[in-house]
């Protein structure tokens, strides 16, 4: 060994103590460390054990509960079931009613006494109507109804063009716009966004309440012109009908309606003035006049020139009046209250002459949301389009031959 060696071993004696201390010093810690999360551990032991007997307490005192309000509500399940079924017998006992009892037309006393409906003695073309078709059917009865979505405010229309393709849905939202939608399809129209999928077609010129009609590929409505109602001027009280091109949006034909002093034909819905109505007949008009406040007016229009081909003062008044239609050349108006009730088809007018009133249904409608703001008939299907508060609702009708007996 060299002279440095005894130096090294001495080096290496008096660094072995310090380090000796400070391992003690570190298990020490160790240890102290050690001891906490034991003591931590059997706490949250502790902690866990109180906790599941508090959870099987709690269980054992809610199972009990549990079943009794699991009783309870079978016992209101069966109880609803049994009320449901009572509503719906006596609906039907109440539609069976009616259908024996059924309600007196709406024609005034007067009336029937000095011409029957139809005949005011005004002036006005009130000779029968020569039907151009075939059709010979009323209505019997408002079968069902399906309620497809809601869609808009509570005023509106939607409807599908009776002689253009069968599947396209319109769906005009307002008594004043000038945007309708174009749905390819019904399906897509019930969709959850089902403005996503539809076209949009504007106008040049707003329509006023919610009478207007797609049919032959063209929208009629009515526009308020300047001075129009509630404008002042010369044409106080008086309506543009505007025949719109839907596939080249276009403005193909207007007429200024030959009829002053319109007022809303629809006690219940004042924003509307003329209705417009296709049947398997053709293109008509429903309006009322200040000439004779108290009953609707029906006329029949060409739809190629939007003249007027004939005019009729009907019995049915406008009173409580909500909404028409036409079919087989027969007017039907379809009464409500202010406070929103079951509606029903309270007077009919059939400008040939053919279906009397003492042999015409009168059926109500089935139960829906308030009132309706429009009612569309499509000859091709058969059914009516409705609006009721913002519910697109269609209705199945059950038909007749004129000449059969209630």
């Amino acid at each position: 060994m060299g002279p440095c060696a005894p130096l090294l071993v001495l080096l290496l004696l008096s660094w072995s103590g310090p380090l000796r201390g400070q391992q003690h010093h570190l298990m020490e810690y160790m240890e102290r460390r050690l001891a906490a999360l034991e003591e931590r551990l059997a706490q949250c032991q502790d902690q866990s054990s109180r906790q599941a007997a508090e959870l099987r307490d709690f269980k054992n005192k809610m199972l009990p509960l549990l079943e009794v309000a699991e009783k309870e509500r079978e016992a209101l399940r069966t109880e609803a079931d049994a009320i449901a079924g009572r509503v719906d017998r006596l609906e039907r006992e109440v539609d069976y009613l009616e259908t024996q009892n059924p309600a007196l037309p709406c024609v005034e006393v007067d009336e029937k006494v000095t011409g029957g409906s139809g005949t005011k003695g005004k002036g006005r073309r009130n000779e029968k109507y020569d039907m151009v078709t075939d059709c010979g059917y009323t209505i019997s009865q408002v079968r069902s109804m399906k309620i497809l979505k809601r869609f808009g405010g509570p005023a509106g229309l939607w409807t599908k063009d009776p002689l253009g393709p069968t599947e396209k849905i319109y769906v005009l939202d307002g008594t004043q716009n000038d945007t309708a939608f174009v749905f390819p399809r019904l399906r897509d129209f019930t969709l959850a966004m089902a403005a996503r999928k539809a076209s949009r077609i504007r106008v040049p010129f707003p329509w006023v309440g919610t009478g207007q009609l797609v049919y032959g590929g063209f929208l009629y409505y009515a526009r308020r012109p300047p001075g129009g109602p509630g404008g002042g001027g010369e044409l106080e009280n008086t309506l543009q009908l505007i025949k719109f091109h839907l596939t080249n949006r276009t403005v193909v034909d207007s007429s200024v309606f030959p009829a002053e002093g319109l007022i809303p034909p629809y006690g219940l819905t004042s924003d509307t003035y003329i209705d417009l109505a296709a049947d398997e007949e053709g293109l008509w008009a429903v309006y009322a006049t200040r000439e004779d406040e108290r009953h609707l007016c029906l006329a029949k229009l060409d739809p190629q020139t939007l003249d007027t081909e004939q005019q009729w003062d009907t019995p049915c008044p406008r009173e409580n009046a909500e909404a028409a239609f036409v079919i087989c050349g027969t007017l039907y108006v379809v009464y409500n209250t202010r406070p929103a009730s079951r509606a029903r088809i309270q007077c009919s007018f059939d400008a040939s002459g053919t279906l009397t009133p003492e042999r015409a249904a009168l059926p109500y409608f089935p139960r829906r949301y308030g009132a309706h703001a429009s009612l569309r008939y499509n000859p091709r299907e058969r059914q009516l389009y409705a609006w009721d508060d913002g519910y697109q609702i269609v209705y199945k009708l059950e038909m007749r031959r004129k000449e059969e007996e209630v």
